[in-house]
């Protein structure tokens, strides 16, 4: 019996209009551009004005996505949203929102991975394809983490930006979504968390009045983990799809910190021009952060059919994912950044 496989089809992505720079955060925040771009090499990030959700990026980015696969929102069976900042804090899920937002008549539903989420969302979509559950399935990663870091504090505001990403997968005979390695270690979940507003310590006056209902990183322990799981998820994956490092025309890592990168290609052993970065103008978008990238170098028309593509995330958790991809799509047309 012919293997049924999970072929990307289709790529957008969307980028709030406002642009956080780092001179902006000087004026908020006791810090300066040389600091943050030395550590992090963050340069920008994006932020959504108050109107705006999450469900409202994802959904900019799905129809672009969907429109570049040349589909109609009626084509897809089935949406999945990777996400840690939904639009309300308990229900209805993110990915419902969407779903209304694009007229959609599927199954929607989210995924909660931190950063890593929408590899774990794009396993999800892809064993649904696999399994002759689903044709064509929505997968989409956003996250508005601005809305949760804490302006006072110079070591996490200086990270995160918002966005969205998305792919569209459908059924295909030819290889496509090769293979996906995941991974967690819930030992490390204090590393990077956001102590208050769940059922563990529900916002109080006192709780919010310690700021627990912000991001709080431990940065030197998560570089650690970081540098350690990512080259190590890559070549398993890689494994796991009969391929090696050297086969990779393109590594795109989750975009957190360029330092991150620059120690992730040394460790590889891959060359520099083969690991791609947006993190200087985009920033730490979380689960939207790979879909970002993706669709970036799409658009840029350095992503070629053919490519073998290594898309690897770390993220809260803590956990980890890697997912080795045949490129098959022909051309840009749709999605990108924003100029």
């Amino acid at each position: 019996m012919t293997r049924r496989n999970a072929a990307i089809i289709g790529v957008g992505s969307y980028l709030p209009e406002r642009v956080l720079s780092n001179a902006d955060l000087e004026r908020m925040v006791e810090t300066n551009d040389e600091w943050i771009v030395s550590r992090t090499g963050i340069r920008e990030r994006r932020m959504g004005d108050e109107s705006m959700a999450t469900s409202d990026l994802a959904a900019r980015a799905a129809e672009r996505a969907i429109r570049s696969a040349g589909l109609s929102p009626s084509d897809i069976d089935l949406l999945v949203v990777g996400t840690s900042s939904p639009d309300h804090a308990l229900f209805p899920s993110t990915a419902c929102l969407v779903q209304a937002k694009l007229g959609l008549g599927c199954a929607a539903f989210d995924v909660n991975a931190a950063c890593t989420g929408f590899v774990y969302a794009l396993q999800v979509g892809a064993s649904a394809i696999e399994s002759l559950r689903a044709e064509t399935v929505l997968v989409i990663g956003a996250d508005m983490l601005t809305r949760h870091v804490d302006f006072k504090d110079r070591s996490t505001c200086i990270l995160f930006g918002d966005g969205a990403g998305a792919v569209v997968l459908r059924a295909a005979v030819e290889p496509g979504v090769e293979s996906i390695v995941l991974g967690s270690d819930g030992t490390g979940a204090d590393l990077l968390k956001v102590p208050a507003g769940g059922t563990a310590a529900p916002c109080t006056v006192e709780r919010i009045n310690e700021r627990q209902q912000y991001v709080q990183m431990q940065g030197n322990d998560v570089f650690k983990f970081a540098v350690r799981v990512i080259p190590k998820a890559t070549v398993q994956a890689l494994t796991a799809s009969g391929h090696s490092v050297e086969d990779l025309a393109w590594l795109i890592p989750h975009q957190a910190n360029q330092r991150i990168l620059n120690t992730v290609e040394e460790r590889l052993g891959i060359d520099h021009d083969r690991v791609f970065s947006n993190v200087e103008k985009v920033g730490n978008t979380s689960a939207a952060s790979i879909p970002l990238a993706l669709d970036d170098l799409y658009t840029s028309g350095r992503l070629q059919p053919g490519d073998l593509v290594a898309l690897v995330g770390f993220g809260a958790g803590l956990t980890w994912g890697a997912a080795v991809v045949r490129w098959t799509m022909t051309g840009p047309e749709q999605g990108g950044l924003p100029e």
